[in-house]
């Protein structure tokens, strides 16, 4: 399993306080969550205006709490059936299909959704917020099927899949075993919840499926970056590259911040390199732009990585519900929070930055496997070559990926499907690009391990010199993991090891990063 990239300095996670995207991470693998005292007053106000608009004669009607929805938001419904029609947006939008979300990401988007209800403008009860704050204390997980949000008003049929076990319907996840929603209440000593006016609309507006499996995906891309440093480190020393195109001067005269770090970090994973030492008389004037473009390429995926960032850990401490309720102001305001567009771009950015980080991985692999380029390594670092094949494969395997995440790299965000009767005219197919954006990066993780696996191999060649301190590190915690390979063998697994110790963040430890 993915290990945590950066956990919650708290023990406790705190809903209705300004969250970091650590908090929600720390959440998805285990951490305990609860409510802040000074959020149950916003909670109650809010509520308590939606229970008066409901006993008032005379006022026009509102949307959600006594209409019906979407095209459907012009019919009035009694007052009497307010319940009854909550309960039914909930089973009626419950429409997702295929396999479901992982447990992980299936408890950041019931957080998520908490703190929409904790920050006291949906108009919910304290006791909703309350429930859904058990449901993770508890290790009650909604089973959630990936498929079938368009991002228009939010993740209707994600969050009305997490709603159905809140009122003891659905399917969920209680300790490994999968059963149904009430079930697992029973098995927690859990009671389900009686929606009241709105509180079905309040459980399921908003991005909270995007933005939960985005920002696993923002946790993970993050690490495969910071891995791809060190593992290009390992190909140039491997093929014996130079380091003059990291001297700080060079990046001084363009100073994108990423840049700058990435050119910072591989000149000092290059220091001490005898590698180096044993060629810098050599007649090679310039390395190709794979080894000499990494800092430009490399650091430009993380200011990439800044703006998906910033988007995330705005969107995490938003008011996505619809219509919004101000107490103070005694107002009902119908909008549109729930659009996942600014969601939706930034995960579309991200599948495209890490197909590029592929795309420059891919072609070290190249270099590395590809005789006419390496520096005298043999071909596809393979001893007896001829009998044997060495790595030859898995460089196609790096550019099946690297392919398959280029079609994935076209912006979900691009297309709009007009739904509800053509009342949700224009939609940001979010939840699109987030499952892309996921995808992709598990397909970097491993063509970074294929690199890995190619470089360790080369480094092993160029003995008895040896890389830069750092990376003889790296490359020795590698080699516990995974052997030299000295004749053909079925390399399947040794790609999946390789994938693991990226994914992992293995790399990044025993580079002291």
């Amino acid at each position: 399993m993915w290990r945590v990239v950066a956990m919650s300095d708290s023990v406790v996670v705190q809903l209705g306080k300004k969250l970091r995207l650590e908090d929600v991470m720390a959440v998805g693998f285990g951490a305990e969550v609860q409510l802040a005292p000074e959020a149950e007053a916003g909670i109650q106000a809010a509520n308590a205006l939606v229970r008066e608009r409901i006993e008032r004669t005379g006022e026009p009607p509102v949307y959600g709490v006594n209409t019906g929805f979407g095209a459907l938001a012009g019919i009035s419904i009694d007052r009497e059936k307010l319940k009854e029609l909550q309960i039914n947006l909930i089973r009626s939008h419950a429409c997702g299909v295929l396999e479901p979300l992982s447990e992980e990401v299936s408890r950041m988007l019931v957080l998520l959704r908490a703190q929409v209800l904790a920050l006291g403008h949906s108009g919910a009860r304290l006791e909703l917020v309350l429930a859904l704050v058990d449901l993770l204390n508890h290790g009650v997980h909604p089973v959630i099927p990936s498929r079938g949000s368009v991002g228009a008003s939010g993740d209707l049929a994600p969050l009305a899949h997490l709603a159905l076990v809140l009122v003891g319907e659905g399917e969920a996840i209680f300790k490994g075993e999968r059963m149904s929603g009430a079930e697992a209440l029973s098995r927690a000593k859990l009671k389900p919840v009686e929606l009241e006016p709105k509180e079905g609309l309040s459980l399921i507006n908003g991005t909270q499926a995007m933005t939960a499996l985005g920002t696993f995906a923002y946790f993970r891309a993050r690490n495969a970056l910071e891995s791809a440093n060190i593992v290009g480190a390992m190909s140039l020393e491997a093929l014996q590259g130079t380091s003059k195109a990291f001297d700080p001067r060079i990046h001084a005269l363009r100073p994108h911040p990423g840049q700058i770090w990435c050119a910072e970090q591989i000149a000092r994973l290059l220091e001490g390199s005898e590698i180096a030492v044993s060629h810098e008389n050599c007649d090679k004037v310039q390395d190709p732009y794979s080894l000499r473009c990494m800092p430009q390429v490399h650091g430009a995926v993380l200011d990439g990585l800044s703006y998906v960032e910033r988007v995330l850990t705005i969107e995490i401490n938003s008011v996505t519900d619809n219509p919004l309720v101000f107490a103070e102001d005694d107002a009902f305001i119908s909008g549109g929070n729930f659009h996942g567009a600014p969601v939706a771009f930034a995960l579309d950015h991200l599948a495209l930055l890490l197909t590029s980080l592929m795309a420059i991985s891919e072609r070290r692999i190249e270099q590395l496997v590809n005789p006419a380029l390496s520096s005298g390594l043999p071909p596809f670092l393979a001893e007896d070559t001829g009998l044997n094949s060495g790595f030859m494969i898995a460089q196609v395997t790096a550019a099946s990926l690297l392919t398959e995440a280029k079609v994935l790299a076209h912006p979900a965000s691009a297309d709009t499907i007009p739904s509800s009767a053509n009342r949700e005219d224009h939609v940001s197919m979010g939840m699109t690009a987030a499952l892309k954006a996921f995808r992709v990066v598990s397909f970097a993780e491993i063509v970074l391990g294929i690199e890995c696996l190619c470089a360790a191999q080369g480094i092993d060649l160029r003995a008895p010199n040896r890389p830069g301190k750092a990376l003889i590190s790296v490359h020795s915690a590698f080699r516990e993991r995974i052997s030299y390979v000295a004749e053909d063998t079925i390399l399947q697994p040794l790609i999946q090891e390789a994938a693991a110790w990226i994914s992992e963040g293995a790399c990044r430890d025993f580079a002291g990063c």
